[in-house]
C-alpha cells in the first residue's frame, strides 16, 4: 500500500505542478464560459495538496478522500472530452482509453482511503 501511496502522492502532485506550469495544455478541458484560469489554478492547487496530504499520516485519510472526489468530478469532463470532435487529450482512442482508467484511478484512491486512519 505504501507504493500505491506514493505513485498516487507523486503524480498528484506532479499533475497539480502542471497547472501552473502549462495552464494552456488544461483550457481544453474546461469548458466554455467558465474562467479557464482561475479554474485550472484552483484544480491544480487542490491535486499539489491533495497529493502532498498522502505523505502525513494525519491527514492521509482525507487527502485519499479528496482525491476520490475529485475524480468523480472529473469523469464527466473526461466523458465530454471523448465525445468531442476534436478530444482535448489528443485523440479520440486516448479520450476513450482514459474513461477507464478514471475508474481504476477511482479504486485505487479508494483504498487508499480504506488504509488509512482518520485521526480526529
Amino acid at each position: 500500500m505504501l507504493l500505491l501511496k506514493i505513485i498516487f502522492a507523486c503524480f498528484f502532485i506532479y499533475a497539480g505542478i502542471m497547472h501552473f506550469i502549462k495552464p494552456r495544455f488544461f483550457n481544453h478541458f474546461i469548458p466554455r464560459g467558465l474562467p479557464k484560469l482561475t479554474i485550472n489554478y484552483i484544480t491544480g492547487g487542490i491535486e499539489f495538496i491533495l497529493g502532498i496530504g498522502l505523505f502525513f499520516p494525519s491527514v492521509s485519510y482525507f487527502a485519499a478522500l479528496g482525491i476520490f472526489i475529485l475524480l468523480i468530478l472529473f469523469l464527466p469532463i473526461h466523458i465530454w472530452d471523448a465525445t468531442k470532435l476534436r478530444p482535448a487529450i489528443g485523440s479520440k482512442i486516448l479520450a476513450y482509453i482514459r474513461i477507464p482508467i478514471q475508474f481504476i484511478l477511482m479504486y485505487g484512491a479508494y483504498l487508499l482511503q480504506q488504509n488509512s486512519l482518520p485521526i480526529l
